[in-house]
Formats: C-alpha cells, structure tokens, sequence
C-alpha cells in the first residue's frame, strides 16, 4: 500500500499548490468563458443545429487542457524541483500522483465548461447515463494524454511549443470519438447508436493510462 500512499501524498501535493496560487483554474476558466463568448457572439451559436453545438464545446476543452493541465511536470522543472521528486519517489508512483491531479482538475473544468456552456447555448442534458459516461471518459482520456506528453516534454526547450504539437495528433481521435457521444447527451438520449464509440472511449482511455504506466519508468530514469 506504499505505492498508493505515495501517489496520494504526490496528488495532495498539486493539489494544495493549485489551491494555493489557483492560477491554472483562473486561467482556464478565463479562457473558457471568453471562448463561448466570442462563439456565441461571432458564429451566432445559439442558432446552430445541435450536431455542430456538441462538438463546438469539446475543441474549447481541448485547448484549455492544452493551456493547463501540461503544467503537471513542466511546473517541476521549472521550479527546479523535478530531481528532488525524482529522488523523493519511483517514476510509476509519480505518474500516478500527477495522473490523479489531472483527472481531478479536468473534471472540473470540464464540468464548469459544460455548465455555462448549457446556459449560454441553451441546451439541455437529455440522456444522464450519456452525459455521465462522456464526461468521465473524455476526463479520463484528456488527463492520461496530457500526464505523458508533460512527461515527455518537461526536460525539453519551448516546453509549451513541443507540448502542445505531441498532445494535438494524440487529442484528435478522442475529441471526434466524444463529440458524437456527447449528440446521445444532449439529442438522441440513447447509447445504444453510439456503444461503439463509447467502447472505443474505454479502449483509448485504457492505453493510454497502461502505457503510461509501463512507460513511465523509462522517461523518469533518462
């Protein structure tokens, strides 16, 4: 149970420096909100069938992910402190402790987003158990992809650059995948049209978190 106490004491860690500074969730949600304005002001969004409606909210998620939650490990490098993490801590242990944050400061954002999303659109959450299972998985996803390649580009120059160019090729496939379940939320209010997205949500979310596992190790020693 070491491993465990390990990674909540990493996540708790996070969590009290957010809470501390809130300047990752200042800023997103700043962004969030000035996104669905000029949405909603230039595109004239609320007159948008409902099909392009459920996408338009998850490419603004994708970019406030990629405004904040690369922050994982870069904020530990630049900070000076990633050696001392490193010592404090396996690599699997510490990928799981940030992989925690992550899941838990996506899933607010994202929940704020659709929120205020739903009242300036006016929209309405038609299928629960729809909405419930694209709001976790696409949590799930957005978190595990963004944990590795913070990982990945946290020793590099430009962090920011190089960060936002692996994560975009990797977010692709999941925004597509959770734009359609996102219709059965709020249009058709039936899974069973989308059972095969939703599986493939579960798969990319299981990859990507076992590989992270698995890998982490390799790019925690280099």
């Amino acid at each position: 149970m070491d491993w465990i106490q390990t990674s909540l004491a990493v996540f708790k860690k996070d969590l009290r420096i957010e809470f501390r500074t809130r300047f990752a969730i200042n800023m997103v949600l700043a962004f969030v909100v000035a996104s669905l304005l000029l949405i909603l002001f230039t595109l004239r969004a609320q007159s948008l069938d409902p099909t392009p409606k459920s996408g338009l909210v998850w490419i603004i998620i994708l970019f406030a992910a990629l405004s904040a939650l690369g922050r994982s490990f870069i904020a530990e490098t630049d900070k000076g402190t990633y050696d001392l993490l490193r010592i404090y801590a396996p690599g699997t242990v510490v990928y799981l402790g940030k992989l925690f944050f992550n899941c838990a400061f996506s899933l607010f954002i994202n929940t704020a987003t659709f929120i205020i999303y739903m009242f300036l659109m006016d929209m309405t959450i038609v299928s629960i158990p729809a909405f419930l299972v694209m709001l976790i998985l696409g949590t799930l996803g957005l978190s595990s992809v963004s944990t590795m390649t913070a990982a990945i580009v946290s020793q590099a120059d430009r962090k920011g650059a190089v960060f936002s160019v692996l994560s975009i090729p990797l977010f692709i496939p999941l925004i597509l995948l959770l734009s359609r379940v996102t219709r059965a939320a709020f249009i058709d209010a039936s899974l069973d049209a989308f059972s095969s997205d939703v599986f493939a949500l579960i798969g990319f979310a299981g990859v990507t978190i076992t590989a992270g596992v698995l890998l982490f190790d390799f790019i925690w020693d280099e």
